[in-house]
Parts: C-alpha cells; structure tokens; sequence
C-alpha cells in the first residue's frame, strides 16, 4: 500500500472507485444454484449505496404473504464485502466480496421485518430495507396518466413521434438523443433501460457521456395537481432534469437520476401552479472527465428521461425515485498537475500573502519519507520506507534513517548522512534519551547512539513486542515526546496488538487498536492513553499540553482525553460497559456531498479536499509567524492535497474545533505529505511520499517506490537560526522554557530529563513556576520538574490550590501518574470535585480516578454525578460514567443510589445496564425493587422509560 494512504486511512477507496466506475472487473464468478422450491423470489444488487432492484428502485420494500416460502438473492456490484440478514428472525447470508458473487437467505415469512447488511458500518451508510408480512394482492394499480396539452394538441414529451418536436436543443449531448433499443446502443450492454412506449431520450448514455448540452420544452399548462416522468443517469449535480415556471423563471422542480441507467418514475405535486405555465428543461453540463490520472471518467455523467404524464391524483408507483434516495455527487475538482518534478512541485503550491515554500530535498537524496522528528540542532532524521507495506522476513528489512541538515541557510538539505540501514517497517521515529525511537511492527525499537558521531553504539534494542502487523498503514506510528516525558503514538483501528515487554505473558500485555499508547523512557511502563477514531496519523499537543489526533474516513479531529473512549470507525471497545463513546470535538468534516467520506473525495475541494488526513501539527514555532495561526491545526489533505488548518477553542472541559480557510494547497494529484513540524527558526518542514497512488495496498507494485520530497515553509519574518542545545549549560536549558517557539521547550525539557535530577534546576523552576504570571510558563516550568524529579507529593498537592485551572489540572494528572495516591490526596480531590468551578479540573479528576482502584473513587464520583452544569459537556458525561462503571461490581445498592442522584443524562440508564450484566440474583432483585418504588412514583416519561429498561434487561 502507499504510504500515503497508510494515513490516509482510504481504507475503502474501492468503493470510491467502483462509484466512479474505476475499477477493473474480474471474471464473474458463477453464482450458487438454489434448487429449493420457493413461492417469492426476490433479487437484489448489492453495493455500499443500498440494494436495489431490477426495476431501480433502491432498499425497496419485499413483500409475501404468511406462510409464504421466500428467498432474497442479493449480487455483488462491486468490491466490497457484502451480506443481507434479517434483524427479527435472525438469519444472515454468507458475506461475499467480488463483483458479480451472490448470496441468498430463504425463510418462511411470518412477521415484517427489516433486511440488512451486517458489515460494520453498511447499514448506517444505507444498506437497509423493510420486509412486510401483507394479506391478499401484493400489488396495487397505478392511476392512468395524460399527455400534456396545448391549444387542443397533444405534446411530443413523451418523444413517442421519434422526433424533437416541441423541443429546443443546445450543444451536443442532444444531438440524436432519441432511441428505441433496450439494450441501448449508447449504454453499457448490460445495462436495463425499461422505458414506457417506443422511445426514450438520452443526453449521451455511457457511450458519448463527455458530451454536454441542454433539451428545453415548449411551455405548457398545468391542466392536473400531480406529474411524473422518468428519469435515470448520474447522481450528479449538473445532470438533471428541472420544471419551471414560465412566469417567473424559477426552477420549482428538479431531480437526477441516482447513478444508475434504469429509468424511475419522479412524482411531482404541481397543486401550487394549477392553470399557470411550465416547461421543462433537461440539463447535462457534466462532461464526466476526471482530472485525477488514476480515476477512470465517469460515464454516469449522463441523463436519461422518459413519458412525462400528468395525475388527477397522485401516483403510486412500486419503484418510485424519491428525493431522499437520491444521493448526489458534487463536481469533481479541479486538478492542475500531477506527477511534477521535485522544483516544478515547489513552484505551483499556493500559499497564503507572507509565506513561500522551498524545495528541502527530492529523489533520489530521500525516497519514500515516511516518518520524521527534528533533533536539538535543527536537523531532520528521516526514515526512507523501502519495506512497506509487506513486512519483510527477520533481518531482511530495508527502510533506512537518513540525517539531513540545511548547512548554510538557504532551504536546502545539503547536508545527508545514513544513520542506520536493514530496518523493517519503520513507521515511526523520534530522537532523545539517549538514542533514536522507532516504531517497526512488530516491535518499539531503541538504537542507542552517540550523536556526536552520529553513528548508532549498539544494535537495536526492543523495548516492546506484539505490534500487530494485519493491515500495515494502521501500525504504531507518529512518536512524540509528551509534556509529561513519556515518549507517545498512535494506533490504527484495523490492526490488533498485544503489546508487551519480549517474553511477557498474556496478562501483562496490553491489547489495542484504535487510540494513543505511551511508553516511558526510563520506567519502560507501557499504557493505552485513551482509545478509539480510525486509523490516526498525526498527534501533537498545544500549548497547555493537551493532545490531538487526526484521523480517517470518519470525523477527523479529536481532543484524547487520558482514559476517553472515542467514536469508532469499526470494531467494539474492549470494556462491554462503555454503551457510548465521546464523538469528534470538530463542527465541521473536509469533505461535501451525501454519499459520505469515500465519495466526497476528490469533489471536495471547499471543503477542504476530503476524508483522507496525515500528520498534525499544532503551530507554536515562535512569533515570526502571525499570531492568529498559533496553537491551531494543521494536518494534510491527501485527496485534496491540502494542507487543513482548523481552530481550537476552548468550550467546556474540552474544545470545539472550527475550520479555517485551508492554508496550502498543493495543486499537485500525487503529493501526499505525511508529517509536518516547525524547526527553531519557526519554519515548518513537511515530507511527502509523492505518488500517483493515495490508498494502501498490500501489493509493493502498486507504489512507485522510486519518488520522495522534503519542503520547507518560510514566513518572511523568520531568521535562520543555527543552533545545538545538547551544549546548552542546564541554566540556559531551562530558560529556554520561557521562549515564545515551543521547538526550544520541548528540545530542552527533553535533556534536562535525559541529565536527571538537579537542586539549581530545580530551584529555579520553581521560580517560574511560582511567580511567572503566564500559565502557559508555569506549566511548562510543572513539566520540567515532574521529569526531573523535582518535585514531592506535598508540592503538587500544594498546586491544586493555584488560581490556574490548567495548572490545577496537571497537578491531578501528575499526582496520578503512577495509579496510586495517598489518602491525604485523594480527600484533596474529593474537595475539588464538590467544589471546583473549572469543567477542565473535573474532566482532569475523571481521569485521574480512572487510574485508581475502583474502591478508591466513590467520594469523588459522587459529587461529581451531581454536577448539573456538565449534563450537556461534550466530555464529561461519558468521563464521568467511564470512571464510576467499575464501582457497580463493588457495591450495586450504593451505585444505583448513586445513579438516582446523577445530573448525568444517562448515568441511571448505564447503571441499570450495568447491574443487569452482573446477572446474580441479587442485581436482578436490585432492579425490580427499583421498578417497584418506580412503580408508585408519579407517571411520568422518564420513569416509564426505566420500567421499559428493567424489563428489557431482565428479559420480562
């Protein structure tokens, strides 16, 4: 697979490219003869948009009588893996995967039911029908439509004349639009027309789909309250068939096919222009030529249409086209290159007024880039990814480091070394403590090295095992320091580990797939920091250390709060409890249309380019760059080849993050830069894996493995700055805490924990901490002492009194760190949580508890159950409930009492749930004495619901 979908997450661009019609189609395989004896048969097609019927009509409702032996056959339109089920019986087919394969159920029908697929996230997407049980005729008769009239004469709008009469056409796509074939010599020949009468139009079909124009009618009256006509073609914006009012010239009417040749008929309710003048007007100004080089044209960009009717009352018809089913594709974007030179790349990217970019590097200096960090003199470490994406055998890998540095100021990486050759699978790197951090699956790799040498001074050591390797763009990737000194990264959701130190057993590894893990340099603890998104390529931390994630296919900005459980893209999180999930902190997705994340890519470009995002950076490079772009987002746009820049603001315990206006675009198809971060001068560089191919695939072929750029983004006020903080005196490292580019900040914190525990450190860091009035500065001036060593249990404690809520806040989260707090503190917290004004100290004590022993928790959960102000946070609820669901194993009475007193919305709601899982005998007596005494309270919805709970949960 390409890198650049290793982040980009395109996990099923196939779908995307089937709906484009992109794909190659393989041999059809031979469908499974059925010979049992059955009263109704149904077929189906299947794809990610719905199952349709022969007649077009889309999750259309199946119909049978009691009793009636029936079978539903679904088949394969594309490659994806598919099934159908049947929610209330029970039953579900065999999956199947390749385009033209069939599957069936068969049953008996006895009650309505509603048929799905049960591919995680198919049925959301609109895999989804009713089946209804009926008595008597399972079809009903369709009013007889009328021809409309003019001045006594029968119009030609149903074209059964042959001709285009009563017809104006422009430009070419109606030039000899009438046909009588079906099969239609303009369509694909396994294509089903079904139109009424002799004749049909068609502005092209698939065959001369480029072509473009408009067919408008004569005007005519509305004699009757209902129309319809049928109509087929592209689910395209600019292939659609629209009715307006002469009068006025306003479109009061418009509709497009839905993607498919079949034609649907369109009822239309025409009660508002009774007696006034219509007309129609077909519209096909979509050409269907795509500039992507590697996405086939679109030969939907077609319209079909057909039998225009008027109705004294509105027509029934079994395989109506409504508007809800209909889901339409934006235009695709415009492309202006692809496949440039490392220069050319550089000269046609579009930058706001102020910045420029400049060519770092390209082939054959660095190929494949795929991960990268910035060491204490400013210099890149680059790891070049010869191995993805199929592991190589032990021993046999390929990938390399190479160290490269701009010597004299000009952009330009002139100077390259090779650090260390033969590694496996990098897919992530990060330098300090001692040596180089690699991500290799199915290891973390530790090469001790001299950097005074740079040369490694042992082989690689492996600090962990059990990285899983099953889809390889979802592996342990973007390392990073965190402000609390542990070394941290994220995780795909459709690889699974089971990670833990060489040799350890079963229980002391720690399962994972989606989310962030972290990993101390020196206790060598490992720990799931929070789970869930998608295949996240890109964490970074602001400027009060708090972490973001960008991720894929689904919403794509995250806040990881220590211990959240986030919105999944598939799979199930590992505690059963956890009923519900935080969702995206962002008010906004980067990609347009309703057909979801894969089809909005590449017709997504105002919205920021598409589902597909690598890399994140938070910018806090310093001052040369304008103030409104510190602290915000930005992560590339691999469909788009954009590079996103949203805006975090605080709301609540947490953020909403907003999207600003892109601030590059690439106007290059095949860039795919995968990390970016800002160097001592506050510029940024950026690697790009520069390829025609956006989406992983297990075969290396598909990867032109030969291409790779480096840039590098300037401002105007930014100074080259030349600069080796490992000679830095521990003086001149902490007062780099106090400057405005975090670059030095984190560069420092992380020697000074590499030098250990020193009184003169110390000393005056509490200096800043104590008198700096900046909270940004007294955080980092906590951080550098909590890696220290610096500071005593009483000396945080003593922080949870400071006016600073953020700093409150760390203060919890560093008391906690090693699970374990004594009394004294935790009746600290306890105070806090009943009377803390800050939603983010709340939030903070949340997930300090989810650190503790479930015993240990009660006083501060039960005051913060009761918290009225955060029923509606983003975050808390959840939080809250993550950290109190333990203690129903404990003691249900006490939980249940607890849940009765919670603000929480759906504290009571898990809390039944919860006992109801223990399942003894005395949690189900629990529950019916609640429904008991819920029994003789006031009626109300709320207390109906719970009785409707316990029932359900006990099975009465």
């Amino acid at each position: 697979m390409n890198k650049v979908c290793l982040f980009a997450l395109c996990l099923y661009l196939p779908f995307l490219l089937v709906s484009l019609h992109s794909i190659a189609q393989p041999a059809q395989p031979k469908p499974v003869q059925n010979t049992e004896k059955v009263d109704r048969e149904y077929a189906l097609e299947a794809s990610m948009l719905g199952y349709f019927a022969k007649d077009g009509s889309r999750n259309p409702t199946l119909k049978a009588n009691k009793g009636d032996r029936v079978r539903i056959t679904i088949t394969d339109t594309e490659l994806m893996t598919h099934d159908i089920a049947l929610e209330k019986l029970g039953i579900k087919s065999k999956t199947i995967q390749e385009k033209g394969a069939s599957t069936s159920i068969t049953f008996t029908a006895d009650k309505s039911d509603t048929y799905y697929c049960t591919v995680p996230g198919h049925r959301a997407a609109g895999m989804v029908g009713t089946f209804e049980v009926v008595e008597g005729a399972l079809t009903t008769a369709t009013v007889a439509g009328n021809v409309p009239v003019k001045n006594g004469r029968p119009l030609n709008l149903n074209v059964e004349s042959g001709t285009l009469a009563d017809w104006t056409a422009t430009g070419d796509a109606f030039t000899n639009p009438i046909i009588d074939q079906d099969p239609s010599p303009v369509h694909d020949k396994d294509m089903h027309i079904g139109f009424e009468g002799r004749y049909f139009l068609s502005s092209g079909g698939t065959i001369n789909y480029k072509q473009t124009g408009t067919l408008t009618s004569v005007p005519f009256p509305v004699t009757q309250p209902f129309a319809a006509f049928r109509v087929s073609g592209g689910a395209l914006q600019d292939t659609r068939v629209e009715l307006v009012q002469v009068s006025t010239g306003t479109v009061i009417f418009h509709s497009t096919g839905q993607g498919r040749a079949t034609l649907q008929p369109v009822v239309v309710d025409l009660q508002p222009y009774l007696n006034q003048e219509i007309f129609i007007r077909i519209i096909d100004n979509e050409t269907g030529i795509s500039q992507i080089p590697y996405i086939a044209n679109d030969k939907m960009a077609h319209i079909n249409f057909d039998e225009f009717l008027f109705y004294p009352t509105r027509p029934t018809f079994p395989n109506e086209l409504k508007q809800k089913d209909i889901i339409i594709l934006p235009p695709l974007d415009p492309v202006l290159h692809a496949g440039l030179s490392g220069p050319e790349a550089a000269n046609v990217m579009t930058l706001p007024t102020g910045f420029s970019i400049t060519l770092g590097a390209a082939e054959p200096d660095v190929v494949k880039p795929i991960c990268f960090t910035i060491d204490p003199r400013g210099r890149l470490w680059v790891v070049e990814g010869h191995t993805y994406p199929v592991p190589a055998p032990e021993g046999q890998g390929r990938d390399r480091i190479l160290i490269l540095e701009d010597t004299n100021g000009d952009g330009t990486l002139d100077s390259r070394k090779v650090f260390a050759e033969g590694l496996n699978l990098v897919s992530g790197i990060e330098v300090g403590m001692g040596g180089v951090w690699l991500g290799a699956a199915p290891y973390l790799l530790f090469i001790p090295a001299d950097f005074k040498t740079d040369k490694p001074t042992g082989p690689p050591q492996k600090m962990l095992d059990g990285w899983g390797t099953d889809d390889t763009h979802e592996v342990l990737n973007s390392l990073r320091w965190g402000p609390d000194g542990w070394l941290y990264g994220t995780h795909g959701v459709f690889t699974h580990s089971n990670v833990g130190k060489p040799g350890a057993p079963d229980a002391e590894r720690t399962k994972l797939n989606a989310g962030v893990w972290r990993f101390h340099p020196t206790t060598h603890q490992f720990e799931l920091f929070a789970e869930g998104t998608s295949n996240p390529w890109g964490l970074d931390f602001n400027d009060v250390g708090h972490a973001f994630v960008t991720a894929c296919v689904i919403p794509h900005m995250y806040n990881m709060i220590q211990g959240g459980r986030y919105f999944r893209q598939a799979g199930k999180h590992f505690n059963p409890y956890t009923y519900d999930d935080i969702k995206t902190h962002a008010d906004h997705v980067h990609w347009v249309g309703e057909r979801g994340p894969h089809a909005g890519n590449f017709r997504s470009a105002s919205a920021g380019g598409g589902h597909a995002h690598s890399g994140a950076m938070i910018y806090l490079g310093g001052n040369s760059w304008p103030k409104e772009y510190r602290n915000d987002v930005f992560m590339n746009n691999i469909n788009g080849a954009k590079l996103n820049q949203d805006h975090p603001v605080r709301a609540g315990s947490g953020y909403l993050v907003t999207h600003k206006p892109d601030f590059l675009t690439m106007n290059d198809s095949w860039s795919q830069w995968l990390n970016m971060k800002y160097d001592p001068s506050g510029s940024v560089w950026a690697i790009d894996w520069y390829d025609k191919n956006q989406c992983h695939s297990p075969n290396p072929d598909v990867h032109n493995k030969t291409m790779g750029r480096i840039f590098k983004i300037t401002h105007k006020n930014d100074t080259r700055v030349k600069v080796d903080l490992t000679k830095a005196s521990d003086m001149e490292l902490v007062n780099y805490q106090l400057n405005p580019n975090d670059w030095y900040v984190r560069q420092a914190r992380t020697i000074l924990q590499e030098r250990g525990p020193n009184k003169k450190v110390h000393k005056a860091l509490k200096e800043i901490l104590a008198k700096n009035p900046d909270a940004t500065r007294k955080l980092r001036a906590l951080w550098a002492l909590h890696v220290t060593k610096g500071l005593t249990e009483n000396e945080m404690v003593d922080l949870l009194a400071s006016e600073n809520e953020y700093v409150r806040s760390w203060a919890i989260q560093l008391l906690a760190e090693n699970k374990r707090v004594s009394p004294e503190t935790l009746k600290r917290f306890a105070t806090l949580a009943q009377g803390d004004t800050s939603a983010l100290v709340r939030l903070y004590l949340t997930s300090a508890m989810l650190r503790l022993q479930p015993a240990q928790r009660w006083d501060v959960m039960e005051a913060l159950v009761q918290k009225t102000q955060d029923k509606e946070d983003h975050n808390l609820p959840l939080m809250v409930w993550y950290a109190s669901e333990p203690l129903a194993a404990i003691d249900m009475k006490r939980a249940l009492e607890m849940a009765q007193k919670s603000a929480m919305p759906k504290q009571l709601t898990y809390t039944i749930q919860r006992i109801a899982a223990i399942g003894t005998d005395d949690a189900k007596k629990l529950l019916k004495d609640l429904n008991d005494q819920v029994g003789k309270q006031t009626h109300s919805h709320e207390n109906h619901a719970i009785q409707s709970l316990i029932a359900k949960v006990l099975n009465e």
